[in-house]
């Protein structure tokens, strides 16, 4: 399993850049790996550009997924052998090894989760209850499926797994519980204690059977749940990337709407402007024409006056 998250030498290892690109919250994934792909073309490496720009941004479950591998990876190996362990156990259907690494899986399971949710909290993105249950099936998945455990042991998950409705077994005849020998044959007339134990015997694996197939149809359940969860999940960026769209729409005609009212803003000034000027100019017209107005009164006066001297007998 690869430690995730080292920065040295991200610059030219592709792997490294994609670790890099995949411990990155999902809000600033994209942007991220432009950064990156951005960095590679720069420095020529084409198919760098490509497998970057391949990358895909994974679910806020996935991510929490990755960063408990990366963060906890001695608890994530432990975490692996106990499931190679497991399907080992189903395939060998060892009764007892089953039933005392299932409580274990139950135990581990729980608390890794809680550890996913915890980390990706202090990296300031808390998970919902239903990213939380995407984190535990995942874990789920991983245990009861060598694709799942491979898929997450890269740390580049892009979103939750589900797992099989059971755990694989072996085909063919059954084989016997690990560490027995079969029983010899009985007597012909067998005691009562003997008979008794082996009612016993019938109903203790008649109720494990029970307890089997009530596990399986709960698995089952669980997994119709998962499948119409990851639907819901799919019609919900459905929806979320037509909102984006109309979003990005909405912006672009705000944007046009606010360059032309500082268009006419600016135009208004000039405007105003040319108002404030025209006043002055009819304000100086004004004056001047009754200082025109006044000295034509003046004119007139000093006319008549001399009209009157000119026709007064001497």
């Amino acid at each position: 399993m690869r430690r995730k998250g080292e920065r040295g030498g991200a610059g030219q290892d592709p792997e490294a850049v994609l670790d890099l690109l995949y411990g990155t919250p999902p809000a600033d994934f994209v942007a991220r790996r432009e950064e990156l792909a951005a960095a590679a073309k720069a420095a020529g490496r084409a198919e760098d550009v490509r497998r970057i720009r391949a990358a895909r941004r994974p679910t806020l479950a996935a991510w929490a997924a990755n960063l408990l591998l990366r963060s906890r990876p001695e608890e994530s190996e432990r975490f692996l052998e106990l499931g190679r362990a497991l399907r080992e156990a189903y395939q060998t259907l060892d009764a007892d090894g089953i039933k005392a690494l299932n409580e274990q899986r139950r135990t581990v399971v729980s608390a890794l989760t809680g550890q996913a949710a915890a980390l990706a909290q202090e990296a300031g993105h808390r998970l919902s209850d239903a990213a939380r249950q995407d984190v535990d099936t995942t874990l789920r998945a991983v245990l009861a499926d060598q694709d799942a455990a491979d898929q997450w042991a890269t740390g580049r998950l892009e979103s939750a797994l589900t797992p099989p409705s059971a755990f694989p077994r072996t085909t063919g005849a059954s084989p016997k519980p690990a560490g027995r020998r079969a029983a010899p044959p009985p007597p012909k007339t067998p005691p009562k204690d003997e008979l008794a134990d082996r009612r016993r015997k019938r109903e203790q694996e008649t109720e494990r059977r029970a307890q089997a197939e009530r596990a399986q149809a709960e698995l089952a359940r669980a997994r119709k749940a998962a499948e119409e969860a990851q639907r819901r999940l799919r019609d919900r960026r459905a929806a979320h990337a037509e909102t984006d769209e109309q979003r990005r729409r909405a912006r672009e005609h705000y944007d046009e709407a606010h360059r032309q009212v500082s268009d006419l803003e600016r135009e208004l000034e000039r405007a105003r402007d040319e108002l404030r000027k025209a006043e002055r100019e009819h304000r100086t017209a004004e004056e001047r024409h009754r200082t025109a107005a006044d000295a034509l009164t003046e004119a007139e006066r000093e006319a008549r006056e001399a009209a009157r001297t000119v026709e007064e007998p001497r």
